[in-house]
């Protein structure tokens, strides 16, 4: 399959392959092809005429080229196509190509085919956050204590763990899977009106049509057909986008843990990947930049979803036309933010000597929240904020421990021994409940998670 450079950072080469011509085409010809033979079982067409049908639904008689020109004519490509279908029926036999089609409208044909499509992109997408999970959870538990800088506003805080920092990760990515799956689940059906959603050209037996059909496809068969109802399909591109933002959180802190002054994590290395054309020492968080520019360019593609929900009557002018290539952007994006973080979190490397090495040189300043609970209950919180406030500017202009400090303050010795101050900066101690949560994070996490 033939890909474009300019599309080349915005899908994986699995779901560009879903979204390709050849794909589509096979999907609009599935259509077609378990239609002609739903309406033969039933009794609505000949089983000659679905017979011709079915021969002449071979994507290799197609000219895309040809189909995409003439869409753009059409406003769809499922008009060209079925033409093109009805001559090459009639090629064969002249009185089947009246069958061909029979009772459906073009968007049927690209409405059922475009959950044909999603069906494959959810199991590839799926597939690889069942990657992301399983690489988070070793994570998490090969680190539940290994102590590193929290960090809020881009500065230092209070120590935490890395294993709650990735169970956290975790937790977030595997409520939007969970969302995710639920709404691929009720996206997933047909959509099989005729005309203007009345299927009055099969008389009585639309209704039976319309459930054969999606058991023939499997896919679910819905109460009624949905030409200008979107909401089923907004909810998907929500979730991908909900999806997506979770895992560029991910991205975004592990671009920031590689950096020169951090270097705490870093992404895997191999040949060709995150280097630098000029710079030959650098390390590039590629992995990170991919995901996080899916993130980046998802809430315009979810609005653009949204606007086009707004449809007219039957069927809409412009609306139905516009989502074709959102969705294929949404889908891709989302998927291509999956795989990203799915290899990244599984050759992770983590430097826990440098998240030991970054907590000793705050100098214990970190721990002035700590001190000041321990003083607020002698000295008075306003008191208390005041001296170490003056006490952690001494330690930043004169490099010194926040512990050699206050042991200088009169008041704070009246209060405290030097083992007393020196207790203070072991962050083992100031944990506080970064254990329990890191479990119950992971609570409902199997080690081999898979799709239901």
């Amino acid at each position: 399959m033939a890909s474009r450079l300019i599309e080349s950072l915005a899908s994986t080469e699995a779901l560009a392959e879903v979204f390709s011509d050849h794909s589509i085409l096979r999907a609009m010809l599935d259509f077609e092809l378990a239609l002609a033979k739903v309406e033969a079982r039933l009794g609505v067409i000949p089983l000659a005429a679905a017979q011709s049908i079915a021969a002449a639904a071979n994507p290799a008689a197609f000219d895309t080229m040809e189909l995409s020109r003439r869409a753009l004519r059409a406003g769809t490509p499922s008009i060209p196509m079925v033409k093109a279908l009805i001559r090459l029926v009639e090629s064969r036999d002249k009185s089947a190509a009246a069958f061909a089609h029979w009772g459906a409208t073009s968007q049927d044909v690209s409405d059922t085919a475009l959950m044909l499509l999603l069906r494959r992109a959810h199991n590839l997408i799926d597939a690889d956050l069942g990657r992301c999970e399983k690489a988070l959870r070793a994570l998490s538990e090969q680190h539940h204590n290994s102590v590193m800088l929290g960090r809020t506003l881009l500065q230092a805080g209070p120590p935490t763990t890395f294993g709650l920092k990735a169970a956290g990760w975790l937790a977030a990515m595997r409520r939007g899977r969970q969302r995710l799956a639920h709404t691929f689940s009720e996206a997933l059906v047909i959509q099989f009106g005729g005309a203007v959603g009345t299927l009055a050209m099969l008389g009585d037996k639309g209704s039976a049509v319309a459930r054969e059909l999606a058991a023939e496809l499997r896919l679910g068969c819905p109460d009624a057909p949905w030409h200008t109802h979107r909401d089923r399909l907004g909810a998907l591109i929500c979730a991908c986008g909900l999806l997506t933002g979770s895992l560029g959180k991910i991205a975004r802190d592990i671009s920031l843990l590689m950096q020169n002054e951090v270097a705490e994590v870093f992404e895997p290395s191999g040949e060709g990947r995150g280097s630098s054309s000029t710079m030959p020492h650098k390390r590039n968080p590629i992995g990170s930049a991919v995901t996080i520019a899916a993130a980046t360019r998802m809430p315009g593609l979810v609005a653009c979803y949204l606007t086009a929900m707004v449809q007219e009557h039957e069927r809409s002018v412009g609306g139905s036309q516009s989502e074709w290539p959102t969705v294929a952007a949404v889908i891709q994006a989302t998927g291509l933010a999956a795989e990203s973080i799915a290899e990244m979190t599984e050759g992770l490397t983590v430097d826990t000597a440098r998240m030991r090495q970054n907590l000793e040189e705050t100098r214990g300043i970190i721990f002035a929240e700590k001190a000041m609970t321990v003083l607020a209950g002698k000295l008075g919180r306003e008191k208390a904020h005041q001296l170490l406030e003056e006490a952690v500017q001494k330690v930043v202009h004169e490099r010194r421990t926040l512990a050699e400090v206050l042991a200088e303050l009169p008041e704070i010795m009246k209060i405290l021994d030097k083992d007393a101050l020196n207790q203070l900066a072991v962050d083992e101690d100031y944990l506080g409940s970064a254990e329990s949560f890191r479990i119950e994070l992971l609570r409902d996490v199997p080690s081999n998670s898979t799709k239901s």
